[in-house]
């Protein structure tokens, strides 16, 4: 019996042994791998941004007029218009290390502007559209989180909210189109997104 439990702990101890020094190759060769491109990324020149898909916000957003309204909800309207000065870009799931290594280093202050502008978009166009829903604004919210869906946000609320008003407002028919805008989202949350409209709305 004691010979049974000894070859089997000495049997794991050789298998565990040879798993973690895979496991520990594989880390390595990934950090060097980091390294690598970081370093290759210090070094590229600064490259024309012209090519960039920068983010409009359409007018019929900036200049809205519910019916019914707040002052919380003409406080997003007025910050909406506001954020429209700037430049925007959907940059998510890319790496400071990707952007240097395509537009060059001496850019990377700038994209992470862009980047930043584009975070403040989608997460006030959340707020916005929760703001139409709450005053039975739906048309105005629909309007409002579909321009999100169309910049790649990875707000997961703002699928739900828009699938959402598509049952209330009996369109159900629009969750498809939904799915395949949320399965082209550049973000970790993309399955979370697309199992939940799956599961929740089909």
């Amino acid at each position: 019996m004691n010979f049974i439990i000894i070859t089997s702990f000495l049997i794991f101890s050789i298998v565990f042994f040879f798993a973690r020094r895979r496991t520990t190759r594989i880390e390595d060769a990934r950090e060097r791998e980091f390294w690598e491109r970081e370093k290759r990324a210090n070094f590229i020149r600064r490259k024309s941004l012209d090519g960039l898909n920068y983010i409009h916000i359409p007018e019929e957003l900036l200049n809205m007029k519910p019916s019914s309204t707040t002052d919380a909800l003409n406080t997003s309207i007025k910050d909406l218009n506001d954020l429209s000065e700037y430049q925007i870009v959907n940059l998510t799931g890319y790496t400071n290390t990707d952007l240097k290594l395509e537009y060059g280093t001496a850019n990377i202050t700038i994209l992470s502007e862009f980047d930043l502008h584009y975070t403040n978009l989608v997460t006030l166009l959340q707020k916005l559209a929760e703001q139409l829903y709450e005053n039975n604004e739906y048309e105005l919210a629909a309007a409002t989180l579909e321009f999100a869906v169309s910049t790649g946000t990875d707000v997961s609320q703002s699928y739900y909210l828009l699938a959402d008003i598509y049952q209330q407002t009996g369109a159900p028919e629009k969750i498809a189109d939904l799915i395949k805008h949320a399965q082209n989202v550049n973000s970790l949350m993309k399955d979370t997104i697309v199992q939940r409209l799956t599961e929740d709305y089909q």
